[in-house]
């Protein structure tokens, strides 16, 4: 797990200087739900308010988000991903899909059958595991 991580963090690295695992896990979400606050990222992820304030930063300061105000609430800011952000979070997925497809270019049928469900099995694991 320590290795997959490491190979994940790298490949954002890659893509952009800004983009660690972190931010891209954050981009991600943000695509995912179509904008959130930040302190719905740091209780969704259960990180440390600081923690998310320095990656939004980070990620604001290189284009990739943008804060909007809630329509509902005009006292609430909304992170969104900017065109910029949509486009580095689509190279950066299309770059790690491209590297599981080679890597797992030579497994057998059954094999990939197996890590399929282990994959399945371990993310249903139980509830409060989403920030595994």
């Amino acid at each position: 797990m320590t290795v997959f991580a490491r190979r994940a963090r790298a490949s954002a690295g890659r893509m952009h200087p800004e983009l660690s695992l972190v931010s891209y896990t954050l981009l991600g979400h943000l695509e995912e739900r179509g904008g959130c606050r930040a302190t719905d990222l740091a209780a969704h992820y259960a990180l440390d308010k600081s923690t998310v304030s320095r990656q939004v930063a980070a990620l604001e300061r290189a284009g990739l988000i943008e804060r909007r105000l809630d329509p509902e609430d005009h006292r609430v800011q909304v992170l969104h991903l900017t065109g910029a952000g949509e486009e580095i979070l689509a190279q950066v997925t299309r770059s790690r899909r491209a590297a599981f497809r080679e890597r797992l270019a030579t497994w057998p049928a059954e094999d990939l059958i197996r890590f399929a469900a282990y994959l399945e099995r371990y993310n249903a694991g139980p509830a409060g595991s989403d920030s595994d």
